[in-house]
């Protein structure tokens, strides 16, 4: 209602406008028509002559300073009604003689005074428009008071948009953060500083200045931060990096100035900057378009946090993603004293963030929250929240009053793959993908050094048309030469089941993305990991040299034209080998391959135990160790 209120306003206000200055225009122009003023028919001046020498003319009124007058006479020939007609005549500027003229023929005539309406409406109508104009740049002005960045903050520009409560109520405290207990304890001591600083004092500690907190996208840096404000009590500022730099120079360095000066005014306090990389990123040459003003807001928070005045009292905690393109002299000490590394959790801290999530979830007695961290290895605590989610939302579609399992593995797939598909119904290009997956599988199952088969599928999910699970069932940070082969053997299994069953001539695109990574973990093997036979030497260093981050100009090759020769003929003797392990593999298993092949398609789904009891039949099954986590025993 309010919305449209305005549109017929500003529809009004024209129509008002308009409609004024007619009327004004139609008032001037009858502003003489008074007293007498009645005159319909017109008299040139030198009828009206004519009649006063002929003594037809009874009395004249004059109008307009003499340049109008009202005649009052006899008409000899009436055409309706008396004969005393009125007439109204433009008098010549120019005829002084016509008040003599008058007088001498004893003709009474009057002077009327000229009115100053006119003038005072027409005045009234200039200051109109303009008192109209300016109303309404007051009102647009004090409107967009309330909107970030609008006409009515266009002195605001320097002030910082940081969000300040005197007391966040977040809602979260350290005891809803779980899974990464390392970064908790770090952010904890952080909190006792604030509340109890007499503690470290008393033996000569200092507060920190700043803390960085590292890690991929969706492990829980910005829930810690909420979590810190939540637990510390004391007044707590957020903002965003890209928050300080705007498109006018030196707008940034001042909200850097004004958020520190809010925050000293309110010391001790909490300042958290969210994705710091958008500001702090590393200072570069200027080519490819540096930003000078993105410099000049980073060279200001960097004084501000531990320059020549310093800060007392002012934690900076700072997320990022992101650590490779900060600036040097933000990661010193004295200015982000703490790194803290919130990586993704382990099977221990999965299983802590699924109970987390699993508070508010109504789940059946069957899920078991252990099964499902073993089977998300790499999951984050927004992954894991994430899936939940999804499962509560397929157990409502399936109008089920409890999460199950196979929810659980639905939403899983659904998370890692992407949505389900229309399930196969050619029948050729089914047996084909099935002894492409079949292939993946059976060389999984049968490597000692391979993760175990999860489960093979038929049902197309994102851009695959089937897809093999593999679950690791340890838990570590260091993979083996033999590890990495069998990876490369199995990735190849696919590729290697279709020369094998249908011939060379037969082979499908459906090994693309299998190649591609086969030979980025063979060239890995070569040039970072020493993997090969040049030797244990590193070719390649792990981030390339981007001019745009101020890192060199020129970008050189690590190695010769002949070092680069030797390091192609390595990687294809290396997947090489592996791909006729692979197409031996095929040969030497054919009748169970075909065996698994028609149940697949049958089943479109075989589960990872299901799987090997059937290869167990035909062959010895190498035996795998199982990772069994310290809260399950």
């Amino acid at each position: 209602m309010k919305s449209s209120w305005k549109v017929v306003v500003l529809w009004m206000l024209p129509a008002l406008l308009i409609g004024f200055f007619l009327w004004q225009g139609a008032f001037s122009s009858s502003a003489m028509d008074t007293g007498r003023n009645t005159a319909s028919t017109r008299m040139s001046y030198g009828r009206f002559l004519e009649y006063l020498d002929s003594g037809r003319v009874t009395s004249v009124d004059l109008y307009e300073g003499g340049r109008t007058a009202i005649v009052e006479g006899i008409d000899p020939e009436p055409v309706l009604g008396s004969q005393v007609q009125h007439w109204r005549v433009d008098l010549p500027s120019s005829a002084p003689e016509l008040i003599t003229k008058l007088k001498e023929s004893n003709i009474s005539f009057a002077s009327h005074p000229m009115r100053n309406d006119g003038a005072i409406w027409g005045l009234l109508g200039n200051l109109v428009f303009p008192i109209l104009l300016i109303a309404g740049l007051f009102f647009l002005f004090r409107r967009s008071n309330n909107i970030p960045g609008g006409p009515g903050q266009a002195m605001n520009f320097g002030k910082s948009r940081a969000r300040f409560m005197m007391e966040a109520k977040t809602g979260i405290k350290f005891d809803d953060v779980a899974g990464i207990e390392e970064a908790k304890e770090e952010l904890q001591e952080v909190v006792t500083f604030l509340k109890q600083p007499e503690r470290f004092s008393a033996v000569g500690a200092r507060i920190p200045k700043g803390v960085l907190l590292v890690g991929p996208p969706g492990t829980g840096k910005t829930l810690l931060a909420k979590a810190i404000a939540g637990e510390a009590g004391v007044p707590f500022f957020s903002i965003s990096g890209s928050e300080f730099v705007e498109m006018f120079v030196g707008v940034g360095a001042s909200r850097v100035r004004d958020l520190f000066k809010k925050a000293k005014e309110n010391a001790p306090c909490l300042v958290f900057i969210d994705e710091i990389d958008a500001v702090g990123r590393m200072r570069g040459t200027g080519i490819g378009g540096g930003n000078d003003e993105r410099e000049q807001t980073l060279n200001q928070l960097l004084t501000e946090m531990d320059g020549f005045e310093g800060n007392t009292g002012i934690i900076i905690i700072a997320a990022t993603n992101r650590p490779d393109v900060l600036d040097s002299a933000l990661m010193r000490p004295g200015r982000f004293d703490r790194q803290v590394t919130v990586d993704a959790p382990d099977i221990k801290g999965r299983l802590d963030i699924l109970k987390v999530h699993a508070r508010n979830k109504k789940l059946s007695d069957e899920v078991s929250l252990e099964a499902i961290a073993r089977r998300t290895p790499g999951f984050t605590g927004a992954d894991l929240a994430n899936l939940l989610n999804e499962a509560a939302i397929l157990t409502a579609r399936r109008r089920k009053e409890a999460i199950t399992m196979p929810e659980i593995d639905d939403a899983v797939d659904r998370v890692v793959a992407g949505m389900e598909g229309t399930p196969l119904v050619d029948s050729k290009s089914k047996r084909l993908i099935a002894y492409h997956e079949i292939g993946h599988a059976i060389v999984g199952t049968l490597l000692k050094d391979h993760d175990p088969v999860q489960k093979v599928t038929l049902i197309p999910r994102g851009q695959a048309r089937g897809l093999t699970w593999f679950t690791p069932n340890e838990e570590q940070g260091l993979t083996s030469r033999s590890q990495l082969k069998a990876r490369i053997t199995a990735a190849l299994g696919g590729r290697a089941a279709e020369e094998i069953i249908f011939g060379d001539a037969e082979v499908t695109t459906g090994a693309g993305g299998d190649l591609q990574q086969v030979a980025g973990m063979a060239r890995q093997m070569v040039t970072r990991l020493g993997m090969s036979d040049l030797g244990p030497l590193s070719l390649e260093s792990q981030s390339g040299s981007e001019v745009f981050l101020g890192r060199d100009l020129m970008n050189r090759s690590d190695y010769s034209e002949e070092i680069a020769s030797r390091v192609d003929g390595q990687v294809r003797a290396i997947v090489g080998k592996c791909y006729e392990d692979a197409k031996q593999i095929m040969r030497d298993h054919r009748s169970v391959i075909d065996r698994l092949v028609d149940l697949l398609v049958e089943k479109e789904t075989i589960d990872g135990e299901e799987f090997r009891q059937i290869v167990a039949e035909y062959t010895v099954v190498p035996e795998k160790e199982e990772y069994v986590p310290q809260s399950a025993t």
